[in-house]
């Protein structure tokens, strides 16, 4: 797995070092697919995540899960305070990627993503599990840092700063409106610019794409680390 020029390079694993270290007694792998593909094959010893967005279902699922469901969940997958968390998913890193932005939210920065996901595991000849894991008592202690978020008020602040940068991520047809999404509006926020996040990854590998490329990509649209970045 090439990291080089990543300005963290430790936020990612391969498969081989997933390989090595899967039966560590720390660590906790987390398929972050939905039940029919854990059940067509998964890394042995994974669990699956009950919500493969972490959304909370009070809010009509727009929020990130509260704390208590968030601990709930953790727990019940086998993260604990001390756990090693390797997230990997079928969908070009997003929903992994999803569940580690969701932890460190809650304070838990000892997660790592399976770059190039499941298609890396059977690239490189891992063992593929069907049965089920069910993991031991643990305590999961949320501490969420609401820094790490963004509030609908200080987004609209961000439109008329001139350092700022508002990143859409989402599909071609969201940002022009032809897709609500099932939204009440459509549309994008004013001044925002668009670059779906799968342009950062390698359509073969499901990998990222090596750091200079995504530094490049960014640059043409105007996201550079001078400025605030908001991305939605």
């Amino acid at each position: 797995m090439a990291t080089e020029g990543y300005a963290h390079p430790e936020y990612l694993v391969d498969a081989a070092w997933v390989d090595a270290h899967k039966d560590d007694a720390n660590v906790v792998i987390v398929d972050c697919e939905v039940d029919h593909a854990f059940a067509r094959g998964h890394i042995p010893g994974a669990v699956l995540v009950p919500d493969n967005y972490e959304k909370d279902p009070d809010s009509g699922r727009i929020r990130l899960m509260n704390p208590d469901q968030f601990k709930a969940m953790c727990e019940g997958l086998g993260i604990g305070g001390d756990t090693l968390v390797i997230t990997y998913d079928h969908s070009r890193n997003l929903t992994a990627a999803r569940l580690w932005w969701a932890l460190n939210t809650y304070g838990h920065s000892e997660v790592k993503i399976l770059n190039g996901g499941w298609r890396a595991w059977i690239a490189h000849g891992g063992k593929v599990d069907f049965g089920q894991t069910k993991p031991g008592p643990v305590t999961f202690t949320p501490k969420r840092d609401d820094s790490l978020l963004v509030t609908v008020d200080e987004l609209k602040q961000a439109c008329e700063v001139g350092d700022s940068i508002i990143w859409d991520v989402r599909s071609n047809g969201e940002w022009d409106g032809t897709n609500s999404r099932g939204n009440k509006r459509v549309g994008h926020v004013p001044g925002a610019v668009h670059l779906e996040w799968f342009n950062l990854v390698d359509s073969e590998t499901n990998q990222f794409k090596p750091a200079a490329e995504i530094r490049r990509i960014l640059t043409e649209h105007g996201i550079t680390p001078d400025k605030n970045v908001y991305t939605y």
